[in-house]
Parts: C-alpha cells; sequence; structure tokens
C-alpha cells in the first residue's frame, strides 16, 4: 500500500472498471421498466401461478409441503417471494443511508466523484425496488390474510437488517448504537468508508446465490409477455444488483489499495463490521432456503398461515405441523444448509485478499460454527418455549388462574 491517497485516475485500469460498471448501470436501468410493471401488477392476474422456480417455496420439502395441495402450493411459492422481498427492503433501507454516508467519506479525496456519482444511482434504483416490493408484498397479504405476515411499517437504517434475528431489545438498541456511530464515523474516514463495501459486498453476494436462481425463472419463461409479474421484477432487480455488486467489488478490493495503510483503529472496525455480518448470517432458515433467519423469531408467522383459511389447521394440528418441520430433519432443512455453506465458501474467496481481516473473519469461523445438530437442538428448545407460551396466553389457561 502507498503512504499517500492516489487520484483515482492514477490507476486507469481501476478508474475504466469504474466507469464502464457505471456507463452500463445507467444505460441499462430497469428503473422505468420496474415502476411499469408494479404500477400494473394486480394479484387477482397471476394468483394462480408459481412466481419462482417451484424449490423456492415457503417450508419447500418440508412435511407441510409433501402435504399441501397443488394450490396450496402455489400460495407457498408466492409466500416465498413476499418473504424474501421483505428482507431485501430492509437490507435496501441500510443501503440507501450508507451509500450516501460512505460517499460523504470520500468527498474529502480528490477525483473520486465518479464513486459517488455511481452510488447516487444505485440509491435511486434501490428506492424503486423497495417500492415495487412493498406495493406487491402488501397486495397479496391482504388479499390472502387480510392483515400483514412477512410485511411490515417501512423502518429506518439503524434497525436490525435481519427482519427475524436472534435478538431481544438490549441486543436490537446495542446494534442500533453501533450502526449509528458507524455512519458518524464512516462520513469522515475514507478506509472506512470504502470498508463498507466489503460487508455489502458479501451481503450481496449471498443474494446473488439466490437471485439469479430467481430471475432464471422469468428468463426462461415460455411467455414473457404474459409471465406474472413479480418474476418479472425479480429479474429486473437481479439485473441491477449485479451492477452493484460490482461496484462494492471495485471500491472494496480495488480503491482501497490505493490508500495509506489501515490504523489499527480502523482495522478494528472493519473487523467488527464483518464479524456482525458473519453473526446476521450464522443461522439458516428450514422456512425460507436463502436468508439467514433465526426460525424461532418465524414462529408465530408460521402459525398464523397455518391457522389461515389458506390451510385451516386447528390449533393442535398447527403445532404438530410446525413441530415436524423445525424441529425434524427434512430435505428442506438440508437444501438450506447447503446454501448456507455455498455462501460461506464464496464469502472466503471474496475476502481471501483482504490482508487487514483477523483470521477468523477470513475463515469465517463464527458462520462455519453452526451445524444441522446445532440447528435441531435450538430448535427443540425454542419449539418448547412456544408451545409453553401459547399455551400460558390462551384463554382457557387464563380462566383457569382468575
Amino acid at each position: 500500500m502507498t503512504n499517500t491517497i492516489q487520484q483515482l485516475s492514477d490507476n486507469p485500469t481501476t478508474y475504466r472498471k469504474l466507469q464502464i460498471n457505471h456507463t452500463r448501470n445507467k444505460q441499462q436501468d430497469h428503473t422505468a421498466l420496474m415502476d411499469k410493471a408494479t404500477a400494473q401488477f394486480s394479484y387477482t392476474d397471476c394468483q394462480h401461478e408459481y412466481w419462482n422456480p417451484e424449490e423456492f417455496s415457503l417450508l419447500y420439502a418440508t412435511p407441510l409441503w409433501e402435504q399441501s395441495t397443488p394450490h396450496q402450493r402455489v400460495i407457498l411459492n408466492q409466500l416465498y417471494w413476499v418473504a424474501y422481498y421483505s428482507q431485501i427492503v430492509s437490507a435496501e433501507i441500510a443501503t440507501i443511508y450508507f451509500n450516501q454516508t460512505s460517499a460523504a467519506g470520500l468527498y474529502a479525496q480528490e477525483d473520486f466523484r465518479l464513486i459517488c456519482d455511481t452510488l447516487d444511482l444505485e440509491s435511486a434504483q434501490e428506492r424503486a425496488h423497495i417500492n415495487s416490493f412493498r406495493t406487491i408484498a402488501k397486495q397479496v397479504e391482504q388479499a390472502l390474510f387480510g392483515e400483514h405476515i412477512f410485511t411490515y411499517p417501512m423502518r429506518g437504517p439503524f434497525t436490525e437488517t435481519m427482519v427475524y434475528a436472534d435478538t431481544n431489545a438490549l441486543k436490537t438498541w446495542w446494534k442500533k448504537i453501533q450502526l449509528q456511530y458507524f455512519g458518524l464515523i464512516s462520513a469522515n474516514n475514507t478506509f472506512l468508508a470504502c470498508q463498507y463495501f466489503t460487508v455489502r459486498g458479501v451481503r450481496t453476494l449471498n443474494g446473488k446465490l439466490v437471485q439469479h436462481k430467481l430471475s432464471n425463472y422469468y428468463q426462461k419463461h415460455p411467455q414473457q409477455d404474459t409471465a406474472p409479474i413479480p418474476a418479472k421484477i425479480s429479474y429486473y432487480h437481479f439485473l441491477d444488483e449485479s451492477f452493484h455488486f460490482n461496484s462494492s467489488t471495485i471500491i472494496s478490493h480495488d480503491i482501497v489499495i490505493q490508500l495509506p495503510p489501515p490504523t489499527a483503529f480502523e482495522r478494528l472496525v472493519a473487523n467488527l463490521g464483518l464479524l456482525g455480518c458473519q453473526r446476521d448470517h450464522f443461522h439458516f432458515s428450514a422456512a425460507i432456503n436463502g436468508i439467514f433467519w433465526y426460525d424461532p423469531a418465524l414462529y408465530n408467522q408460521i402459525y398464523r398461515v397455518l391457522r389461515s383459511p389458506i390451510f385451516s389447521l386447528s390449533d393442535k394440528d398447527a403445532k404438530e405441523m410446525m413441530r415436524r418441520c423445525f424441529t425434524e430433519e427434512s430435505e428442506g432443512l438440508h437444501r438450506s444448509f447447503s446454501t448456507h455453506q455455498e455462501a460461506m465458501a464464496s464469502y472466503k474467496i471474496y475476502v481471501e485478499k483482504l490482508n487487514y481481516l483477523w483470521e477468523r473473519n477470513r475463515e469465517m469461523s463464527l458462520m462455519g460454527a453452526n451445524s444441522i445438530p446445532s440447528y435441531l437442538a435450538t430448535q427443540q428448545r425454542a419449539f418448547q418455549r412456544f408451545i409453553q407460551h401459547q399455551s400460558e396466553n390462551s384463554p382457557e389457561f387464563a380462566a383457569m388462574n382468575r
């Protein structure tokens, strides 16, 4: 590394990479197409169709899936779309904010306008994505349930990015403080501004693994003109995010080596940020392959789905189905664990040349400590607490204790 900050244009190769990525993203910007498709969406037009490849369905290859009717499987496929992109909304809200604080961290450097222009375009695209996902997801849940299940009111950038996390009030408060502090210091520190894109790149890499497959559903659809609009939105989103991933990689791998070596404090903050990403991605979910949710935090949502008119299960049958889906091995669980392992392997490759990282970040050892036996043990404990809590809050229990 050099001891002084070079101008971006001093490295023609890196500058050209950024220039090509920005130019092509502008030329192929899907915002107008996404807005048009969203405005045309009507759930009744595509309520009987799959929106994703079959394996990307809620609780796919679990006992619930095996016992579901063809109609119920279609709903589970659509609910995967709703749940998956509700998580993406949370991530993109945070991205918009940290794009701007990171750009601020580059303002004082010569010749960094191109990066800032790139981030401005990406933030505008993220706003369009959020609007599309929320518009469709809320309409679907209103039609199916008459209430929110996986969707939620708009949130700020300092909320837990992982919507269903292993958290509590204290952890949530501490996470908020950490995010606020990072936004503040990265707005005045070029290395940390660039380091944000290491974390963004890792998170986007996980998304690319799944979103490429989701986008293929539309890309390979025999009649694209009449394909379900949510599938079309998945395709547009993936194309935009491919450019965003390129930006993250260029900034976190190429730009950062033009900066002075990081100080001990900068290395600490950078490593803590990546360690936090590992914590967020520690879990894997039997309910939704590809998003690393903490399944006990999902129990109430799944219970409401099973008790809804879609499945019409009794309280007893709904709980028994949940026990089988979450506390026993299934093909669906193994598929989710495989995605988790694939993501971890890709993260290791992504960060292997970043010489300021701790070994446990380079090896993703925290994320790698999870396993199927560990998952099942966690679910068995958590499900007993869920049953006990449900019983204690039932009208029958309340009447007994009057």
